[in-house]
């Protein structure tokens, strides 16, 4: 068969690279990298530590407002279909790159599989929630993650096609933890001592657009007693810039702001944090699959597992909360159960579009 893998963002591109190296074992696939996140640190160290065959397309898109953004997406993935006519598309996540791509295969009546579906904060004005959504109500092949995943596509009628593989970041944790304890020294880089130093990630447009919410997230970072290490994405940077905030971040001595970090070196930084703070998906579930406690900057999310195992903690931007936690020792239940499957979701992946296409 010949497959169009589409991509854009760093999320993406950890994701695809365990599946990538799976499917061409029997298929022919091209990956259509549609320039969502395009800066070296965010892209191209990613292709180059995971293996990743460089993109057969890039639309260099860029950053933009969701609707431009989208829609020229739209219109690149189009040409391409158009011209490769592919046996099947792959979207991966939910970002504006899932959209446009399960969006542009839906109308080409081409077999569409959505890997991590059935996803759901139940919070329309997330634009997530609005990609994964529209995703899988077009998908014939939704890939699930999680039980949970499962009944929330019951729950909106969609069963047929629905598989439960497990997660495809599970996956990538265990085949590349091994690597990134030898090859990584950001802990030695950054004079680092282990379980001594709070990890933080955001990016989330309700907490870094609007400037009430990021002051609240920056007034935590600085309340916050020991080391801080902040791997900031550009954007992040810019507005904390636009809304005056940066004099009050340095304000804080043991706070590292740095550049966003390799993949190897975010698994590392996980590892030996004592705690994490992000408003990111992908991170609650590897800071759960690497058992470090996570406190997520939201009001919800969509990996209710990570809480109900203890591991996570949805505390919003309540500094109160937040205070709470982090004055408690961090505790570790372990569990018997690992409600994201066995570590061989791209093999079922695989054997399932393997079998089912031209049946």
């Amino acid at each position: 068969m010949k497959i169009i893998s589409v991509v854009g963002a760093r999320p993406q591109f950890i994701k695809l690279a365990v599946l990538s190296k799976t499917l061409r074992k029997k298929h022919r696939e091209l990956i259509l990298h549609t320039g969502q996140h395009y800066a070296d640190e965010l892209s191209k160290i990613f292709f180059q530590e995971l293996k990743i065959p460089l993109p057969d397309f890039n639309l260099g898109i860029g950053s933009g407002n969701h609707g431009q953004q989208t829609g020229r997406m739209l219109q690149g993935i189009e040409n391409i279909l158009l011209k490769q006519n592919p046996d099947l598309v792959i979207v991966y996540g939910d970002t504006n790159s899932t959209l446009a791509g399960a969006l542009a295969t839906s109308k080409q009546n081409i077999p569409l599989a959505h890997v991590e579906a059935g996803l759901r904060s139940y919070k329309k004005s997330m634009p997530e929630e609005i990609n994964r959504v529209v995703s899988d109500h077009l998908s014939d092949f939704l890939f699930c993650p999680t039980r949970t995943a499962v009944e929330n596509l019951k729950k909106e009628g969609i069963t047929k096609g629905v598989y439960l593989v497990g997660d495809v970041m599970y996956d990538s944790v265990l085949q590349n933890l091994k690597i990134a304890r030898k090859t990584s020294s950001v802990i030695k880089d950054l004079a680092l001592k282990p379980n001594e130093f709070f990890l933080v990630t955001i990016h989330r447009s309700e907490n870094t657009d609007e400037p009430k919410n990021l002051k609240k997230i920056i007034d935590i970072l600085v309340s916050i007693k020991g080391r801080v290490i902040f791997p900031a994405h550009p954007r992040v940077i810019k507005f904390i810039k636009i809304y005056n905030l940066l004099k009050r971040l340095k304000s804080k001595k043991d706070l590292a702001l740095i550049d966003p970090v390799s993949y190897w070196d975010m698994l590392i930084l996980q590892e030996n944090a004592r705690f994490i703070l992000t408003d990111s998906g992908g991170v609650q579930k590897e800071a759960f699959f690497l058992k470090t406690p996570c406190i997520t900057l939201r009001e919800e999310t969509e990996w209710t597992e990570t809480v109900k195992e203890g591991l996570n903690n949805v505390t919003g931007l309540n500094l109160k909360k937040i205070r709470d936690i982090l004055k408690k020792e961090p505790t570790i239940k372990n569990t018997k159960t690992h409600p994201f499957g066995d570590g061989k979701a791209s093999q079922k992946i695989s054997r399932i579009v393997s079998k089912e296409i031209h049946a």
